[in-house]
């Protein structure tokens, strides 16, 4: 490991000039110091953001909720009020890694986090995802791979959050340069759609401060199947949300997670469900155009019926 410079920054301004092009941000240090650690990144200085104004704050509102970035996954996972109003947080919160993990990991620190790929993870592989020709994945180990992607590498978004986030239509308030700006989920993962060398579309120097939840959506879920009970990466989840007007769906959002290098939705999908009634049939018409375009490879076939159960259950928990 190459020795860095650490510094705590004070402001949102003075964070992003530290980390600048050879800095990196530390909050929880979940993702950044195993990536030091594997020889993944050297960067020249951690900038600390845990003393960032406001950013361990949960602010309900009427008519959006505003969660810091430092607000933890255990808070989110634990919170009455957002178990309350945003369910679909709760729960992904949940299932994200261990309890200790929990404890220290980060709203925005789970949003931004680099691939898990283990080709990418590996310190004596340069895959395509780090600059190298090849994406090893394609025709080796592809268990956990993506079924969807606009470009040569397979390697899925690993965060639960960003999946349950997308379903609620969230924005993410980003420090990019001297000024914030405001992301979509969709525009924050649009770049690793068609750019390997992207996890986001965050550059290098910009920052998760906050994210804003609107509160239109009166209901919403989450749910995924991973290999082990505890402490495991999602194979695939799923997260929906919507308004219920009587016993029909309105303004409903269905995305899924670890099938793409982005949090995967289809706008076929979610305009077949607007107005429905739910029962069996809708829901699984709705996993069939969800999936449309699926192309798996030598080993994750497994993901499509999976998704597929997964999209189902999570309507139905949805409305239940």
């Amino acid at each position: 490991m190459k020795a860095f410079e650490y510094v705590t920054a004070q402001t949102p301004q003075s964070a992003t000039e530290l980390a600048a092009k050879d800095g990196r941000f530390i909050a929880g240090g979940v993702d950044i110091l195993g990536e030091i650690k594997d020889r993944i990144v050297e960067p020249k200085r951690l900038v600390n953001v845990k003393a960032l104004p406001n950013s361990r704050e949960i602010k309900p509102g009427d008519q959006f909720w505003t969660i810091g970035a430092n607000v933890t996954v255990a808070q989110l996972a634990a919170h009455g009020g957002i178990a309350k109003a945003f369910p679909g947080i709760a729960q992904a919160a949940a299932e994200v890694a261990s309890p200790q993990i929990r404890n220290v990991a980060t709203l925005g620190g789970n949003l931004a986090q680099h691939s898990r790929c283990w080709y990418y993870r590996h310190p004596d592989v340069r895959c395509l995802k780090e600059g190298g020709s090849t994406c090893y994945a394609r025709e080796g180990e592809n268990k956990f791979h993506s079924l969807f992607t606009g470009n040569p590498c397979i390697s899925p978004t690993p965060s639960n959050l960003g999946v349950a986030l997308t379903a609620l239509e969230a924005t993410a308030h980003v420090q990019r340069g001297g000024k914030a700006v405001k992301l979509s989920m969709r525009e924050l993962y649009e770049k690793a759609w068609s750019n390997p060398l992207a996890h986001h579309s965050l550059e290098a120097g910009e920052l998760i401060l906050h994210v804003e939840i609107p509160t239109p959506k009166t209901r919403s879920a989450y749910m995924q199947m991973a290999e082990k009970h505890d402490f495991d990466w999602a194979m695939v989840s799923c997260s929906a949300a919507a308004r219920m007007d009587g016993n029909k769906l309105t303004g409903v959002r269905v995305v899924l997670g670890q099938v793409a290098p982005v949090p995967y939705r289809s706008d076929e999908a979610d305009k077949f469900l607007e107005g429905k009634v739910l029962d069996d049939a809708v829901a699984s018409r709705a996993a069939d155009l969800l999936l449309t375009g699926a192309t798996p490879f030598q080993h994750n076939a497994y993901k499509v019926p999976l998704a597929h159960a997964l999209i189902r259950r999570t309507l139905q928990k949805l409305v239940g």
